[in-house]
C-alpha cells in the first residue's frame, strides 16, 4: 500500500498595492491629456498672451495716431485710425529725447561690460575649492544679500567720493549682483573636471582655463547674466534721481520717460525744441506712447538673438523627469 502526499499549494499573498482597485495606475501626468484639459491649457495661453499684447498694441498703435483719431478714440486707440509717424519724427530731432537714447544706451553698455567682467571674475574664482578664502568671501557676499548699508550711507559714501552728477554712480553702486555670481559660480563648478586637468597638464594657467575652457563651455548662463544686467542697466532710472542734477542733458531714457508720462512734467530747459513746443504740434498721447515705444525697442530686437541661450540657461540645473 502506497501512501502519496499531496501538498496542498496556497496562493501567494497579495500585495496591499494590488488589493486596492486603482493604485497601479500611471502617474496623472503620464495620462493622455483629455480634450477638455487641452482647451482649457489653451484658452489660459491666450489669455495670457492677449493679456501682454494688447496693452503693448493700444500703446503702439496710439504713438502713430494722429489727433483727430485719439479725440475720437477718447485717449487710447484700439482700432488703425489714421496713422502717422509725426510723433516719432518730432522726439527723435528734438534734443532732450535723442541724448537720453545716446545716455542710456551707454550706460547700458559700460555698465553690462564691467558688471560681466566683475561677476565672472568672481565667480569663477569661488567656484575653484582651492582658491585662498573662498569660503569666508561666499559667506560675506551672500550676507550683503540679507543685510544692505541703506540708502543713506550708500548716498554719502557716493558723493563723499565726487560721484553727484558722474556717470560712474549710476554703475559702480550697483554693478555686482550676488545672485548672478552665485548663478555662475554653480555653473562653472559643474563645468567637466576632466577638461580643466587636461588643461592644466598642457601648462595653462587660470586665466587660459577660464577664457579658453570654462567661458566656451558656459555660453548659455553667460548669455542669461547678461541679458539680466543689461535690462537691468536699462530700465534704472532711481539712482537718476539721487545722483544726478535737474539737467535734462545728463538724464537716461527711462527717466525722461518717468518725468515726462507718469508725471506729466516737462524737462526744464527744454522750452525750445523741447516737450513743451511738442505738445502743441502732435497730441500728447503719441508723444507719451512714442517715448513707451523707445525704450522697449532695444530689447525687443535684442532678445531673440539670446532667446535660445536664455532657454538653455534657465534650465540649467532644473530637475527633469
Amino acid at each position: 500500500m502506497t501512501l502519496t502526499l499531496t501538498r496542498t499549494q496556497t496562493p501567494a499573498p497579495r500585495s496591499p498595492a494590488a488589493r486596492r482597485p486603482g493604485r497601479n495606475r500611471r502617474p496623472v501626468w503620464e495620462d493622455k491629456p483629455t480634450a477638455l484639459g487641452q482647451g482649457l491649457k489653451g484658452g489660459v495661453l491666450v489669455l495670457v498672451v492677449a493679456s501682454v499684447m494688447v496693452p503693448l498694441w493700444i500703446v503702439v498703435l496710439t504713438s502713430l495716431s494722429t489727433p483727430g483719431a485719439i479725440n475720437r478714440a477718447g485717449g487710447m486707440v484700439l482700432w488703425p485710425d489714421g496713422l502717422t509717424g509725426d510723433a516719432y519724427r518730432q522726439i527723435l530731432t528734438d534734443g532732450p529725447v535723442t541724448r537720453s537714447i545716446l545716455v542710456s544706451l551707454g550706460i547700458t553698455v559700460v555698465g553690462t561690460a564691467v558688471s560681466m567682467v566683475l561677476s565672472v571674475l568672481c565667480a569663477y574664482g569661488l567656484s575653484r575649492s582651492r582658491s585662498f578664502g573662498h569660503r569666508p568671501i561666499l559667506l560675506l557676499l551672500i550676507i550683503t544679500m540679507f543685510v544692505s548699508g541703506g540708502l543713506i550711507p550708500t548716498y554719502l559714501v557716493v558723493t563723499g567720493l565726487g560721484g553727484y552728477g558722474r556717470y560712474w554712480a549710476l554703475i559702480l553702486p550697483g554693478a555686482v549682483s550676488v545672485f548672478n555670481i552665485l548663478v555662475l559660480r554653480a555653473f562653472y563648478s559643474s563645468t567637466a573636471a576632466d577638461l580643466i586637468d587636461a588643461a592644466r597638464i598642457d601648462g595653462a594657467g587660470d586665466w587660459r582655463i577660464l577664457w579658453s575652457v570654462v567661458l566656451p563651455t558656459s555660453r548659455a548662463v553667460t548669455a542669461v547674466i547678461t541679458l539680466f544686467y543689461a535690462v537691468g542697466y536699462w530700465n534704472a532710472f532711481f539712482n537718476v534721481m539721487l545722483y544726478m542734477p535737474t539737467e535734462s542733458t545728463k538724464w537716461p531714457l527711462q527717466y525722461v520717460l518717468l518725468q515726462y508720462v507718469n508725471n506729466g512734467m516737462t524737462i526744464p530747459g527744454a522750452s525750445n525744441g523741447g516737450f513743451g513746443s511738442l505738445q502743441t504740434q502732435t497730441a500728447p498721447q503719441s508723444l507719451q506712447m512714442a517715448v513707451v515705444v523707445l525704450t522697449l525697442v532695444p530689447i525687443v530686437v535684442v532678445y531673440p538673438f539670446l532667446q535660445k541661450h536664455f532657454r538653455a540657461g534657465m534650465l540649467t540645473g532644473a530637475i527633469k523627469g
